[in-house]
């Protein structure tokens, strides 16, 4: 079964929409210059008030491996998503278990996979200024040659309830992970696309 994770949680209400849907995993963004940014006193806030068995991910961009670990132990953070230009060092220094995102440009996006022993592997679509977020898609078949080769991979990148279904028929990916194509806005998801976009992940996989 394909795992879901609604990120970009900012308030209680949208991470108990999505966990009454289904999702297995909720994203808390802890990069400042990002619309949907929460405060480690916010997203502690949320996560205490939350039932059992959901996983709590953090999402980080170049910060201080020290304040990294500091605000997963805070928050109680399950894993921690690396969406800068973190080295597999850098990783390596990471207490909880770290998801790496790479944004793709082409297959030699894959190369890079190699070099870092994680949890798990985040594609997303390339930008040149955003970390994530943009709603832009990518060639899904790059994003399935990885999960050939024998990477876990968790989808990002413009996925909507309109096109779940099509890429994880195309991908057969570990997990899906999105933020902007649940949303009425930034930082607030609509129930409605929420529980459109878990239902046919579910009943795709």
């Amino acid at each position: 079964m394909v795992k879901v994770k609604i990120c970009g949680i900012t308030n209680l209400e949208d991470a108990l929409t999505a966990v009454n849907a289904g999702a297995d995993a909720l994203g808390f963004v802890f990069y400042s210059a990002s619309p949907r940014y929460v405060s480690p006193e916010q997203a502690a806030e949320i996560i205490r008030r939350l039932p059992p068995f959901v996983q709590t991910v953090g999402l980080f961009v170049d910060e201080h491996p020290a304040t990294v670990n500091a605000t997963a132990d805070q928050c109680g953070l399950d894993l921690v998503q690396l969406h800068g230009e973190e080295t597999p060092e850098y990783c390596a220094s990471i207490r909880r278990r770290v998801l790496k995102a790479f944004r793709v440009r082409d297959k030699s996006t894959l190369d890079s996979l190699l070099q870092y022993h994680v949890a798990g592997y985040l594609l997303d679509a390339w930008s040149p200024v955003a970390h994530g977020g943009t709603g832009q898609i990518f060639n899904w078949e790059i994003a399935a040659e990885a999960v050939q080769r024998g990477h876990r991979i968790v989808l990002a990148g413009g996925l909507t309830p309109e096109n779940i279904a099509e890429s994880i028929r195309q991908v057969r990916p570990h997990g899906v992970d999105v933020s902007s194509g649940v949303e009425s806005a930034p930082g607030r998801k609509d129930p409605f696309k929420i529980r459109l976009l878990i239902e046919r992940t579910k009943q795709t996989s």
